[in-house]
C-alpha cells in the first residue's frame, strides 16, 4: 500500500504528525509512506524511519497557484492507494484530488467536499489533542485509537551529530542547558530574555554550559540574553540562533542534558529527542499539544486570561509570561538528570 501524506506546515505539527505515520505502520506493516511537504521539513522527515520520502512542496503558505497544484498532482498520478491530507484547507487537497489517487482522506473543513472522498466531521471532545486529531486518520471512522499512543521518536545518526559539534567548535566536557527562546507563533508565546537569562546563570554557575537555538529571527533574543550574563559566565554560552541549519540544530539538542523551550517547533524536537525537558508556556495551553517525551515538566502560571491563544496580549502587559519567575524553571530543572541520545 502506498501512502501520500499532504503534511502540516509548522515544524512541531510535523513532528507530530510522526505519530500518523507509526499508527500506519502499525496497521499496514508493508506500507510505503512518502509526504508531501515545505523543503524545510526534509532534515525532520529523514529522521522519521516511517517515511519513505519527502516530496518537496515548492509553494508558500497560503499560496494557491492553481497551476503549479494542478501540475504537481499530475505528477502523481498512479502512485498512492491513499492520500492523507493533515491541513483542513482546500487549498491542500488539490494535489491529491489532481493526482487522481482512489481514496482521499482528510477532517471536514473549507468545502472540500467535492476534492475529497473520505471526508471524516471531527469531533472536537473525542479528539482533544493535535496527535489524536492526526492519528485518527490512520483508521476507518469511529474505530478507537491505540491504548499506547505512540510517540513522535527522531532517529540521530552519530556521524552528522559529531559534524555538527566539530562545526561549531563545541565540546561535551559539561552538561548542556539548551535554551529555546523563540516562538514563530508570536510574541505572546516568548518568555523574556532576562528570566532565560537568570536560568543559564543559575546553570552555568552549576558547572553546565548554555546552547542557546532558534531562527535567524530569534538571534536578537539569543544575544541580549548573552549580554546579560556577567564576563566570566558568558563566555559559557554560545547563541546559535540562526547559524544552524534545522538538520544541525536537531542533532545538537539531541546532545542536550536538560532543555527549556517556549511552546515551539523545538520544544517538539526536543521532545521527539527525548529530552529532559522543561516547557514554559503562556498564551497556549498544554492541553492540545503537550510535548511527548518521558521528562517533562510543565511551567505555567494560569492566569485568569490565559490561554487565550492570541499572538500577541490583548492587554499589553503579557502577564501569564512576565510574571512566570525563573526559579520556577530553575526547581524544574533541579528535577532533572538527562541521558545522551542513543545514536545510531
Amino acid at each position: 500500500m502506498r501512502i501520500l501524506i499532504v503534511g502540516p506546515s509548522w515544524v512541531g505539527d510535523m513532528v507530530m504528525a510522526q505519530t500518523l505515520f507509526q499508527c500506519l505502520k502499525q496497521r499496514y506493516p508493508e506500507c510505503e509512506i512518502d509526504v508531501l511537504a515545505p523543503e524545510w521539513s526534509r532534515p525532520i522527515l529523514e529522521r522519521m524511519p516511517e517515511v519513505r520520502a519527502a516530496l518537496s512542496f515548492p509553494l508558500g503558505h497560503g499560496a494557491l497557484e492553481l497551476g503549479t497544484r494542478r501540475s504537481i498532482g499530475r505528477s502523481l498520478k498512479g502512485q498512492y492507494d491513499q492520500a492523507i491530507l493533515l491541513p483542513n484547507s482546500l487549498k491542500s487537497a488539490l494535489v491529491p484530488f489532481f493526482a487522481g489517487i482512489p481514496k482521499r482522506t482528510g477532517w471536514r473543513g473549507e468545502f472540500r467536499y467535492v476534492l475529497l472522498n473520505d471526508v471524516r466531521p471531527l469531533d472536537k471532545e473525542r479528539y482533544p489533542l493535535m496527535i489524536e486529531r492526526f492519528m485518527a486518520l490512520a483508521y476507518e471512522p469511529g474505530a478507537d485509537l491505540p491504548l499506547t499512543y505512540p510517540r513522535p521518536s527522531l532517529r540521530i545518526d552519530l556521524a552528522t551529530r559529531d559534524a555538527a559539534l566539530s562545526k561549531f567548535g563545541l565540546t561535551l566536557d559539561r552538561p548542556v542547558l539548551a535554551l529555546c527562546p523563540g516562538a514563530e507563533f508570536g510574541e505572546s508565546k516568548r518568555w523574556p530574555a532576562e528570566h532565560y537569562a537568570q536560568v543559564a546563570e543559575a546553570k552555568i554557575r552549576e558547572g553546565w554550559q548554555v546552547w542557546l537555538f532558534g531562527s535567524k529571527k530569534d538571534h536578537p533574543v539569543g544575544e541580549s540574553i548573552l549580554e546579560r550574563l556577567i564576563p566570566g559566565l558568558r563566555e559559557e554560552a554560545v547563541n546559535l540562533s540562526g547559524d544552524t541549519s534545522l538538520a544541525e540544530a536537531i542533532d545538537l539538542l539531541s546532545c542536550a542534558d536538560a532543555v527549556v523551550s517556549n511552546d515551539s517547533g523545538l520544544m517538539h524536537v526536543a521532545a521527539a529527542l527525548n529530552r529532559p525537558l522543561v516547557a514554559v508556556y503562556g498564551s497556549t495551553s498544554p492541553a492540545f499539544t503537550p510535548p511527548l517525551a518521558d521528562e517533562v515538566e510543565i511551567v505555567r502560571l494560569g492566569i485568569e486570561c490565559s490561554p487565550c491563544f492570541d499572538r500577541t496580549c490583548r492587554f499589553g502587559h503579557y502577564n501569564c509570561l512576565r510574571l512566570l519567575e525563573p526559579e520556577s524553571v530553575i526547581n524544574a530543572l533541579s528535577h532533572m538528570g538527562g541521558t545522551p541520545v542513543e545514536v545510531v
